[in-house]
């Protein structure tokens, strides 16, 4: 190979282990402040700064548990965020495929951020 494709090589390894490393540090309500409050809302309720530019109102994320019965549903929570199994039938996502990014552990100090911010 040559010196600039190892390079390139290198470059893309060290940011997959920041990225890795950031995502391990950052805890639910940093990943949140980070990834979606632009659009959902420093304080979740659909109101940042992005939603006034989106075709579909952006949805409150407070009251997740409500709109489902009372019962926060982490599997669906969790399928929303990831985005990649998102059924055909449903047409276009307008939401961002956050999957590819989060690993596991992230995408579950999420889901327990936004599981603790539920409205009563």
């Amino acid at each position: 190979m040559n010196s600039q494709l190892w390079r390139l090589l290198a470059i893309g390894v060290l940011w997959c282990s920041v990225r890795g490393e950031a995502q391990q540090l950052y805890g639910g309500p940093d990943l949140y402040r980070q990834y979606c409050a632009s659009c959902h809302g420093l304080n979740a309720q659909g109101d940042g700064p992005v939603a006034a530019a989106l075709k579909v109102k952006v949805p409150d994320l407070t009251r997740i548990a409500q709109r489902h019965g009372g019962t926060f549903p982490s599997s669906d929570v969790r399928d929303t965020i990831d985005g990649r199994e998102a059924p055909r039938a449903h047409g276009t996502r307008t939401m961002p495929v956050w999957g590819e990014l989060f690993n596991q552990q992230a995408t579950y100090r999420l889901l327990a951020y936004l599981q603790s911010i539920q409205a009563g």
